[in-house]
């Protein structure tokens, strides 16, 4: 008889380097179907898989050789009933394809034969001809659609986590409004360094002038050394002209 698992779910992590690969696969026992209503309760009872204490098939692999162009080995630990047995899985890359939806697929095939009685399934019956009604050997045929992750495969752009920068104030002393009248501004000194240098140059103040000394009569003027006084040359007639201008 054939039959299939229809809720299977899982994932496959292959590395750059084949050794670093991992898989594994979670198989729920309640969606076994052969096509006969009354045969795929029989083997949902405890007779067979007993559902409802063991939900799950799973498989966690532990290796993945590739042992030629395409072809695999995946060893790992197979859990049927809550027992685990050690079991290698030969599986052949039929393509990579991308699917009308964009997807990329992988697509792999495989077989391996298993003794039953080694998970603990052990129900059988004898026929009228000698027989039993179920073979302790079980063929696994796996047939594998993988779609490649892209979120997971291409790293997402990093968050910008700069902290956004305060706004600067607007002024350090800040403009009085058009409307307020502006502040007295306290009054300097009087000097001339305190002239507003862009003010319009209107009267300019001066220190006031030294105090004139009041000419000197020559009675009281002290006795001094009349400056020297070149004669004049013997053709300007230099007698009446010196007593003229004051000179002595």
């Amino acid at each position: 008889m054939r039959g299939a698992f229809n809720d299977v779910s899982g994932f496959a992590d292959i590395a750059e380097d084949l050794a670093d690969s991992n898989a594994e696969v979670i198989i729920q026992t309640a969606s076994v179907d052969t096509r006969s209503a009354d045969r795929d309760t029989h083997l949902r009872s405890a007779d067979f898989f007993d559902v409802d204490a063991y939900p799950e098939i799973r498989f966690v692999s532990s290796a993945i050789d590739e042992v030629d162009e395409s072809s695999y080995i995946v060893t790992g630990d197979l859990t049927i009933r809550d027992m685990t047995k050690t079991v290698s899985i030969p599986l052949e890359l039929i393509g990579v394809e991308s699917d009308p939806f964009g997807n990329l697929r992988a697509g792999l095939e495989g077989s391996r034969r298993i003794d039953r009685k080694d998970w603990g399934v052990t129900w059988n019956t004898k026929l009228d001809s000698g027989g039993v009604l179920v073979s302790d050997k079980i063929t696994l045929e796996f047939e594998l659609s993988l779609i490649k992750n892209l979120t997971e495969a291409t790293p997402a752009p990093k968050a910008d986590t700069a902290a956004p920068q305060p706004e600067a104030p607007e002024s350090v002393t800040p403009t009085p409004a058009a409307d307020e009248p502006a502040p007295p501004v306290p009054k300097a000194p009087e000097s001339a360094a305190s002239v507003d240098p862009k003010a319009e140059p209107a009267a300019e103040e001066f220190p006031p002038p030294p105090p004139v000394k009041p000419a000197e009569t020559p009675a009281e003027r002290p006795a001094e050394k009349a400056p020297e006084v070149k004669q004049p040359d013997a053709q300007s007639s230099g007698g009446g002209l010196g007593k003229l201008f004051g000179l002595r």
